[in-house]
C-alpha cells in the first residue's frame, strides 16, 4: 500500500513515540533487570506466550474473519506501548521497571513477532502478505530500526544533557499522542465503508483481550510473588500493547488496512480500560495470602 498513512504517518508515529521513550531512559534502567529478575521473566512469559495463546482462543471462539484474526494476533505479538509508563506512574506502579520492560520487549519482539504473525497467516489463510510470503524477517528489521534508532538517539541526548531531555519529555509525549490519533483516524477513514462491520466484529474481542491482558499482567506476577508496585508495572506493560507497531506492520509491510483495524480499535479502547484497571488495582490488597505465608515463614 503506497499511501501517506503507510509511507509517512506510521513511520513518523513510531519514531516520535520511541524517541520519547529514549529520552526517559538511562543506563540504570537496563541494569535494573538484575534487581527484579522474577518480575522481568514473568512479564516476558506473559507477553510472548500466554497472551498470544489467549488471543488465539478468543478469535477462534468469536469466529472472526481471517483478516481480523490475523490482525488480532499481530496486536497480541506487538510489544508494550510507551503510554504504559504514564499509567504506571498514575496508579503507583514501579515506573522504572516499566521502562525497563518496554525497552526489553521492543528487542525481544524482533524475534517473536514474525513467528507469531506468520503462524497466524498460515493458520487463518487471509490471502494477505508480501507476494504471499507473509511477514519476512528483513521487513520486521526495517520496522524495528524505526523503533530502536530513535530510542538510541534519545538515550544519547539524555546522557549528554539530562536537563534538555527532561524539558523535551512532555512536548514529545504530546506530539506522539497527536500523531497516533491521526494514524488511527486515517486507518478508520481508509476502511470507512467496512468500519461498522469491523467494529461490530473486532470491538468485543479487542475489549476482552485488553481486559485479559491487564488482568494477566497483574495476577500472574502476583501469584509468582512479585511485589504489588512491580505487578502494576507488568500489568500496564502487558495490557497497553503498542498498537502503532501492529498498524505499521499491517499497513506498511503486509499492505493491508483491514489487518490494522483490530489494532486501531484496541488503541481507542485500551486507555479508558487501563485507567479503570489501574483504579481497581490500587484498591486490591497489598499482599496475596500466599505471599503473606511465605514472608511469615
Amino acid at each position: 500500500m503506497d499511501s501517506p498513512i503507510a509511507t509517512v504517518m506510521l513511520p513518523l508515529a513510531l519514531a516520535v513515540i520511541m524517541l520519547g521513550l529514549g529520552l526517559s531512559l538511562t543506563a540504570d534502567d537496563f541494569r535494573r533487570v538484575r534487581r527484579h529478575p522474577r518480575a522481568v521473566v514473568v512479564a516476558l512469559i506473559c507477553q510472548a506466550l500466554l497472551l498470544p495463546a489467549a488471543c488465539l482462543g478468543l478469535v477462534i471462539a468469536f469466529g472472526l474473519s481471517p483478516e481480523l484474526s490475523v490482525g488480532m494476533m499481530l496486536l497480541a505479538a506487538a510489544p508494550g506501548g510507551t503510554t504504559a509508563n504514564l499509567f504506571s506512574h498514575l496508579f503507583g506502579g514501579d515506573v522504572a521497571l516499566n521502562v525497563t520492560l518496554t525497552a526489553i520487549n521492543a528487542v525481544v519482539a524482533i524475534a517473536t513477532l514474525p513467528v507469531i504473525t506468520n503462524f497466524a497467516l498460515l493458520h487463518f489463510e487471509p490471502g494477505i502478505g508480501q507476494d504471499g510470503l507473509g511477514l519476512q524477517f528483513d521487513k520486521v528489521l526495517q520496522v524495528f530500526a524505526l523503533v530502536l534508532v530513535p530510542v538510541v538517539i534519545g538515550l544519547i541526548v539524555r546522557r549528554r544533557s539530562e536537563a534538555f531531555a527532561l524539558r523535551m519529555d512532555r512536548p514529545v509525549r504530546l506530539l506522539s499522542v497527536v500523531v497516533l490519533v491521526a494514524v488511527i483516524v486515517g486507518a478508520v477513514l481508509a476502511e470507512r465503508s467496512n468500519i461498522a462491520g469491523y467494529l461490530a466484529d473486532a470491538g468485543p474481542v479487542a475489549l476482552l483481550f485488553c481486559v485479559l491482558s491487564l488482568a494477566t499482567g497483574y495476577f500472574v506476577p502476583r501469584m509468582a510473588r512479585v511485589g504489588k508496585r512491580q505487578a502494576i508495572a507488568c500489568s500496564m506493560e502487558i495490557g497497553v500493547h503498542n498498537s502503532t507497531v501492529a498498524m505499521t506492520l499491517a499497513i506498511s509491510v503486509l499492505g493491508s488496512v483491514s489487518l490494522a483495524v483490530p489494532a486501531a480499535v484496541y488503541g481507542v479502547l485500551a486507555y479508558p480500560v487501563a485507567a479503570l484497571a489501574g483504579l481497581l488495582m490500587t484498591r486490591v490488597g497489598t499482599r496475596l495470602p500466599a505471599e503473606e505465608s511465605v514472608r511469615a515463614a
